[in-house]
C-alpha cells in the first residue's frame, strides 16, 4: 500500500512539473506561437527619396544608372499614395499600394522625350509591371522585388545632406 501511495505521489509530482513548465509565462508563451504561426506583417514603410542603384532581371541583363550618366541621380520618391520617378531626362508617375510586404505600382504617367542614353526608362518600363513585394534593410536599402527570385529594382535611401 505503501508503495502505490509513494509511486502515485511521485506521478501526481512530475505531472506537475510537467504542467507549470508547459504554462510558464504567457508572454514567453505568446512568442513561442508567434515563432511557430504566421504573424500580421505590418505595412513597410518606404516614404520618401530613394536612389536607383540597379534593375536586374537576371545575372547578366541588368542597368546601373549610376553607370549609364555619372552627373545625374536618378531616384524614385514613395509620398502618400503616389510615386515618382526621376532618370537621367524623363519622369514617371503613378499610384502604389502596400499592404504587408506587397507592393502594386499602378499606371500613371511617363514623360517621352528622346534622350540619348534611354536604358534606364526602357529597363523601367519592362520591370515595373513585374513588382510585387518589397524587402526592406534597416531603413537604407530597399529591394522592389519582380516576379522571378532573380528581378528587382535595387534602391538606397537619399540623406538629406546638411
Amino acid at each position: 500500500m505503501r508503495l502505490q501511495i509513494k509511486s502515485l505521489i511521485a506521478v501526481a509530482s512530475l505531472v506537475a512539473v510537467i504542467a507549470t513548465g508547459c504554462s510558464g509565462n504567457k508572454k514567453n508563451s505568446a512568442d513561442v506561437a508567434g515563432s511557430t504561426t504566421l504573424e500580421t506583417v505590418t505595412d513597410a514603410d518606404i516614404r520618401g527619396q530613394w536612389y536607383i542603384e540597379n534593375i536586374v532581371f537576371n545575372d547578366s541583363d541588368y542597368v546601373r544608372p549610376d553607370e549609364t550618366i555619372h552627373s545625374v541621380r536618378q531616384y524614385i520618391s514613395f509620398e502618400d499614395s503616389t510615386y515618382f520617378i526621376q532618370t537621367n531626362c524623363n519622369t514617371i508617375s503613378g499610384t502604389y499600394t502596400i499592404k504587408g510586404d506587397s507592393i502594386t505600382l499602378g499606371d500613371g504617367a511617363m514623360t517621352e522625350m528622346a534622350c540619348d542614353d534611354m536604358s534606364v526608362e526602357d529597363a523601367l518600363r519592362r520591370i515595373l509591371p513585374d513588382i510585387s513585394t518589397i524587402d526592406v534593410q534597416n531603413d537604407s536599402v530597399v529591394r522592389l522585388n519582380g516576379s522571378t527570385p532573380a528581378e528587382c529594382i535595387l534602391l538606397r535611401k537619399a540623406f538629406e545632406r546638411k
